[in-house]
């Protein structure tokens, strides 16, 4: 699947890419029909030890499945991330099942 990057007031390293593109090949065994996708990397400027924030949104036909975490490490947020768009994928499926 395709999916953009966009880091804010960072550099993103490819390791990270390779794992977050990982995490969300892996929903389409959930769900096949994902069309594309953006992922956005954020550091927040506080002294917070949670100030990286990772935002996924995936296309659908006919709907965007979207997921926001904060957490203390990218790849901690994208684990959450990816597990909520799980969940509403799943959720979607059945509905569209039950019609």
């Amino acid at each position: 699947m395709k999916l953009q990057f966009h880091s804010l007031h960072f550099d993103v390293d490819q390791k990270l890419v390779d794992f977050i593109q990982k995490k969300v090949d892996k929903l389409e065994t959930f769900y096949d029909r994902i069309i594309d996708g953006e992922v956005i990397l954020k550091v927040e400027k506080d002294d917070a030890r949670d100030n990286k924030i990772v935002e996924i949104k995936l296309n659908v036909p006919g709907a965007q499945v979207f997921s926001k975490e904060q957490a203390k490490s990218f790849e901690a947020g994208a684990d959450e991330a990816v597990e909520s768009l799980r969940r509403q994928l799943k959720k979607r499926k059945e509905k569209q099942l039950a019609h």
